[in-house]
């Protein structure tokens, strides 16, 4: 439900109110303002949430793929007007208490958000950002770091050869590594002939030295003008405030600008198109179950709030879970592996995009593939679907509308970003997050038999606007692009004279010098340590025993949604029983019940709950990394009216899930092996990070076994093998095996709801849980001790590098954990940003102190280097032993731990966080003690740590490569002694 008027809204004189809307389902009001003399939009989402956040969103429509609104949106960030400091962004990352800090380009907008929860910290921000926005100055040396340039292999000789470099152009390589990448790019060039979404926004690695910086300016003055802007704000500083901000410090000083930026409709083809390109694929072995075949539709408008809401109820209908005629029929089809990671519907541009296909596939499958499809969708169209199951569909929108969210992105921001597109498009960005009233008319709508049927035929079957794509592996592909780029490297070249020459040596000198000086860093605005809050908020939470079950209960403002979770301690496994483990809670939810099949319980699960999924949770001791401990979880959410048959749901998932689907099993396991493969490169740096740690503790040694490369590995062999049908037979024994283990073990409730509902919905569970037999406590899970070095290079399919180094150190509880939690981030300021993203062109490096495994770790992601940059890890540390270092650097470092600390979750997110530190023996006070010691960490207490703990003869050295490197990374390999690991 929803109120509207303008009566209310107090603007600044600058700005026009348009009109204010109360969301009650989402407790804000929502405020429309325009600037009188500019024209720009402000909308702001007025809310009792002192977390408030910012974002100014500007619309751009690149005409190729050079990557120019990418590489503007980096270097708009590198110095402006009025802080001509040769990054500022980053610094203010150093000096700020921000809960989100950041900049996005997407297809059609760029967006610089920022959130924080105090006042001061967001003050200094907003004047950061409006002035790099709108100010800035776009240094030519700052375009050839961020963006590309050429330079020699040895900067200061001319004789050497010539290489690309910038931060942009090595990010593109990594992210079009990304098969799933490359596949939505591919596919977005057939569906889009004409408009910008034809174009790589992102930039395609070899078009993104064909822009120029005169182009790079000329896009930011025709975009980055307030008549093109649209800011938006949420939290409880008022409207009149921010806009008093506005005015002063940027939009009182442009005029109107009469053109409009905006994206006109995509030309409509009249006849379906099959279309084929290929990916660069370097592993070793068969190509077979390597190809992509997906289907793509261009929709209506997505900011037509009607036409959205319709594509999703068809596409939920569709595609939503298992037991979903389209979803059903790609899971189980042999001509592929897995659904595509693109199923699903694409709303975020000005027209929306249904797709659908499978991975792991071979080409000669895409007519089956495309008959099959379209065989659905005809059933649909003709028989419709059951209106129990439409019902279910909008019972999953309504939850997700009610559900306040912030454990990735903050809350306001995330609101923000769902009502941007529609702002981005001049339409209606308040009514795309009013959900109610248009749910209310679709669940009239499905009353009428007809209804879903005719989406299907209107949307789908009588749509020709429809690309078939087969994306194929190429073996050969990044062999011709490296020709290619050494080739235009060396007609670059050959065309330079000794100026020429001079030139490129000169801006390689003047780029290092500009890396190298010292900005006065008191030029920008920052909070100090006086500006910390002294202490953590406590949450309460009640315990009780109410029928003999065990539980926790945490009254927040969850906003009609019930979150219950059933926790038992994890048993004692065999050696044989650990690699299971994961695969077992991946697939629990994911089977039959009782005696329903496993087609029944998802329709039972869309029905009831939002999500229920399990996983285990493992830490080790805070004063004992080796003393591991961990508990198996069962978690759901739900609409407060569905709390009794959620509770019902779980109990029956827990005690009676089957694991005789053989064939359900096997297309999940090959589904997983599907999602692990896509996720390297996206995650290098954190697989590395694993790879090189796993020497450090028995929990460290698991994370890589089982979540991490040698786990991806071990999930295809066990993928291959589940093809014979003994095999398949033997692992669903050993899941059933390790069920069995795990109800024996005894169990507690964890509740989290609104206060004033908590105790009807703890009833509730009491009464559910009444009968269990309470089990004896059988012998629980524990690991052997592990203390050693590691050292490998492994070989997978990329085009980038990711590089880490790790060192044994202590646990929480330790008194060196909090100097060795600022060191991570004293270093990262103070050396790592600099040497591996400025000059060596990483899109990013640091260092952090991981306590749960007792392990100091450093890292890039998307590096084009790694003999070097293992050796800027090293010379990090010589660093912080040769120099003397000012105290405002140690503050900085310690806000930054300080700020992850106190960062807020969501109130459903904060109360479950609290309840496992306490289950783990993180206690309040514990915490408290650990933040206290973060505040006290002097820079005395940094170097002793750095020279205690991160010395050469214990480190540990992991990194990731292309397949196709094993050759030139031979005298590394050699030289560090790195055992070569394929995937």
């Amino acid at each position: 439900m929803s109120t509207g008027s303008t009566a209310q809204s107090t603007a600044h004189p600058a700005f026009t109110p348009v009109r204010r809307q109360t969301i009650e389902s989402l407790n804000i009001t929502v405020e429309q303002f325009e600037h009188k003399k500019t024209g720009a939009m402000h909308y702001h989402l007025a809310a009792e949430n002192s977390e408030n956040v910012f974002l100014v969103a500007l619309r751009t429509v690149p005409q190729d793929s050079t990557g120019v609104a990418h590489i503007l949106e980096h270097t708009a960030l590198c110095g402006s007007e009025r802080y001509p400091v040769r990054d500022p962004f980053f610094m203010m990352l150093r000096r700020s208490l921000n809960t989100f800090m950041n900049a996005f380009t997407s297809s059609d907008w760029t967006a610089y958000p920022f959130a924080s929860q105090n006042r001061k910290d967001f003050d200094n921000l907003l004047d950061v950002y409006l002035d790099a926005v709108f100010f800035s100055r776009l240094d030519p040396l700052d375009f050839a770091q961020e963006g590309h340039r050429v330079e020699f292999a040895e900067p200061d000789n001319a004789d050497s050869e010539l290489v690309f470099k910038g931060v942009v152009f090595n990010e593109m390589k990594g992210a079009m590594s990304s098969v799933t990448s490359v596949l939505w790019n591919t596919l977005c060039e057939k569906l889009f002939p004409t408009t910008t979404y034809h174009y790589n926004s992102g930039g395609e690695p070899e078009h993104i030295p064909d822009l120029s910086y005169e182009q790079l300016k000329a896009f930011y003055r025709s975009h980055y003008h307030p008549s093109n802007a649209i800011f938006m704000t949420f939290g409880d500083i008022p409207a009149e405030q921010h806009q008093a901000v506005f005015e002063t410090r940027a939009l009182q000083r442009f005029e109107r600008l009469d053109e409009c930026i905006r994206v006109p409709p995509e030309q409509r083809i009249a006849t379906p198109i099959r279309a084929t390109a290929a990916y660069a694929c370097d592993e070793s072995g068969p190509m077979q179950k390597k190809t992509h075949i997906v289907i793509g539709w261009l929709l209506g408008e997505s900011s037509d709030l009607e036409q959205l809401l319709e594509a999703q109820l068809l596409a939920s209908v569709l595609l939503d879970n298992s037991a979903s005629p389209l979803q059903h029929a790609l899971e189980t089809t042999s001509l592929g592996q897995a659904p595509s990671p693109l199923c699903g519907l694409e709303d975020s541009m000005r027209e929306m995009v249904f797709c659908c296909g499978v991975e792991g596939s071979e080409a000669e499958h895409a007519d089956a593939l495309e008959a099959m499809v379209l065989q659905v969708l005809e059933q649909v169209a003709t028989d419709g679907v059951g209106h129990d199951r439409m019902e279910a569909v909008l019972h999953q929108l309504e939850l997700h509308q009610r559900e306040i969210t912030g454990d990735g992105y903050p809350y306001g921001l995330q609101l923000i970003l769902q009502a941007l597109g529609c702002a981005t498009h001049y339409s209606d960005p308040i009514a795309v997050l009013d959900l109610e009233p248009v749910i209310a008319r679709l669940r009239s709508r499905i009353e009428e038999p007809d209804y879903i049927r005719q989406l299907a035929r209107r949307l789908l079957l009588d749509n020709p606007h429809r690309v078939t794509l087969v994306l194929t592996p190429d073996t050969e592909l990044s062999a011709r692009r490296t020709a290619a780029e050494a080739k235009r490297l060396a007609g670059i070249k050959a065309g330079m004279d000794a100026a020429a020459r001079a030139q490129v040596v000169q801006l390689a000198a003047e780029l290092a010098q500009r890396q190298q000086r010292i900005d006065d860093a008191n030029i920008l605005p920052k909070v100090e340590l006086s500006d910390v809050p002294a202490s953590l908020p406590e949450l309460a939470y009640e315990e009780s025993k109410p029928r003999g079950v065990g539980i926790t209960t945490y009254g927040q403002g969850t906003n009609g949604i019930v979150y219950q979770q059933v926790l038992a301690p994890l048993p004692a496994l065999t050696e044989e029983q650990l690699p299971v483990l994961p695969l077992y809670t991946q697939i629990m939810t994911e089977l039959g019940v009782g005696a329903g099949n496993y087609l029944e319980a998802q329709h039972r699960q869309a029905a009831t709950v939002g999500s229920i999924n399990a996983f285990s949770s493992m830490r080790g001791a805070v004063d004992d990394e080796q003393a591991v401990r961990g508990h198996l979880v069962l978690s759901s959410k739900a609409l407060l009216r569905n709390t009794e048959s959620q509770a019902r749901l779980m109990r029956d998932t827990l005690e009676t899930v089957r694991f005789d689907e053989h064939d359900r099993i096997r297309e999940l396991i090959s589904q997983q092996r599907a999602r692990r493969d896509q996720s390297i490169t996206g995650n290098g740096h954190g697989l590395a990070m694993a790879a090189a740690c796993a020497g450090m503790s028995g929990l460290a040694s698991l994370n890589h076994e089982l979540s991490g490369l040698a786990g991806i590995r071990s999930l295809r062999a066990l993928d291959d093998s589940l093809r014979d049908e003994q095999s398949l037979a033997e692992f669903a024994g050993k899941l059933a095996d390790l069920h069995r283990k795990v109800l024996a073990m005894p169990r507690q409730l964890l509740l989290v709801a609104e206060d004033h509902r908590i105790a009807e919905v703890a009833a509730i569970a009491a009464q559910t849980w009444a009968d269990e037999q309470q089990a004896a406590d059988a012998e629980r899970f524990s690991l052997a001790p592990r203390r050693e070095r590691r050292a490998e290079l492994w070989l997978t399919n990329t085009q980038v590098n990711f590089c880490a180094r790790a060192y044994p150190t202590v646990p929480v509880q330790h008194a060196d954990a909090a100097a060795l939690s600022v060191l991570g981030g004293f270093l990262r300021n103070g050396f790592l940003h600099r040497s591996i993203r400025e000059q060596g062109g990483a899109y990013g490096g640091g260092a952090s102190q991981d306590s749960s495994i007792a392990a100091f770790r450093f890292y890039s992601y998307r590096d084009p280097r790694l003999a070097r940059t293992l050796a800027d890890f090293d010379a990090a540390v010589s660093w912080m032993l040769d120099n003397r270092h000012e105290y405002s650097a140690l503050e900085e470092a310690v806000l930054g731990v300080i700020g992850s600390l106190d960062k807020p979750s969501s109130p459903a997110g904060e109360a479950k966080q609290h309840f496992h530190n306490r289950l783990f023996g993180r206690s309040h006070d514990q915490r408290e003690q650990f933040r206290q010691r973060i505040l006290d960490v002097s820079l005395e207490d940094l170097r002793r740590v750095a020279e205690t703990y991160l010395r050469p003869e214990l480190a540990s050295t992991a990194v990731i490569t292309g397949s196709g490197q094993r050759e030139a990374t031979a005298a590394l390999c050699e030289e560090l002694q790195l055992s070569v690991e394929e995937l």
